[in-house]
């Protein structure tokens, strides 16, 4: 029977060959998602955005996701890990709709601006795992009427992230998410509550602690892939 192709690419971050201690292990099981899905693997190694913080490059996807003519783009922090199992959930969404994988209450750790307040729904990125189809391109749209030190000063991480690793300027792509989702009036919503819709909401199909440094991060991944018994 034929079915028209739907092309998928799933991107990911690592410039000047970033940990390779991590990649070593979540590159292989995205690579696997991704033959799964049917979707292409493309990894971002190359800056374009060299005045503002290193992960605002996500936003290249803007641009690699038209040049690629994709149906639908998927980012994935390079340090996130995929289990095997891990279904094809854009069966169950609109190209009118994009996401992640969860979501936080925005003003804890943004400063509300007329996008926001117009918007009301209140949406905080949580751009590790963050999804949009070629209609929602505008996820990803780098921002142009913002400077890096006004949208860093707009960001207020939380107490356990000022304590860590995780300080305003590694939030500015997950601010710059939640604007755009804001700006552009995006539908929105949550792969943990598709999951949840589908009966697979404790399923546990992802793994991403960010405040971790990178030796411990190591060594917990490790430990999640003893738990779902690949080594």
């Amino acid at each position: 029977m034929w079915e028209k192709q739907v092309k998928k690419t799933i991107y990911t971050l690592a410039i000047d060959n970033w940990r390779p201690d991590i990649t070593n292990i979540t590159f292989p099981l995205m690579k696997h998602f991704a033959k799964k899905i049917g979707a292409n693997f493309h990894v971002i190694t190359d800056r374009r955005f060299p005045n503002w913080p290193i992960t605002f490059e996500k936003y290249q996807v803007y641009y690699l996701g038209q040049e690629h003519a994709n149906d639908w783009n998927l980012f994935i922090d390079a340090d996130a890990l995929v289990h095997p199992e891990m279904p094809d959930f854009f069966q169950w969404y609109n190209k009118d709709t994009c996401g992640h994988n969860g979501s936080d209450p925005l003003g804890i750790r943004y400063r509300y601006d007329r996008f926001f307040l117009r918007d009301g729904r209140g949406i905080s990125s949580c751009n590790w795992f963050t999804f949009a189809s070629d209609w929602c391109i505008d996820l990803w749209h780098p921002c142009d009427d913002l400077t890096p030190e006004e949208a860093i000063t707009r960001c207020t991480p939380t107490v356990e992230e000022e304590q860590t690793v995780c300080h305003a300027e590694h939030l500015i792509d997950d601010f710059l998410c939640s604007r755009n989702i804001a700006k552009y009036g995006l539908k929105f919503r949550t792969l943990m509550q598709t999951f949840e819709d589908h009966g697979m909401g404790k399923a546990g199909f992802l793994w991403h602690q960010y405040t971790l440094t990178p030796d411990v991060k190591v060594q917990k991944m490790q430990e999640v892939l003893r738990a779902w018994r690949l080594i």
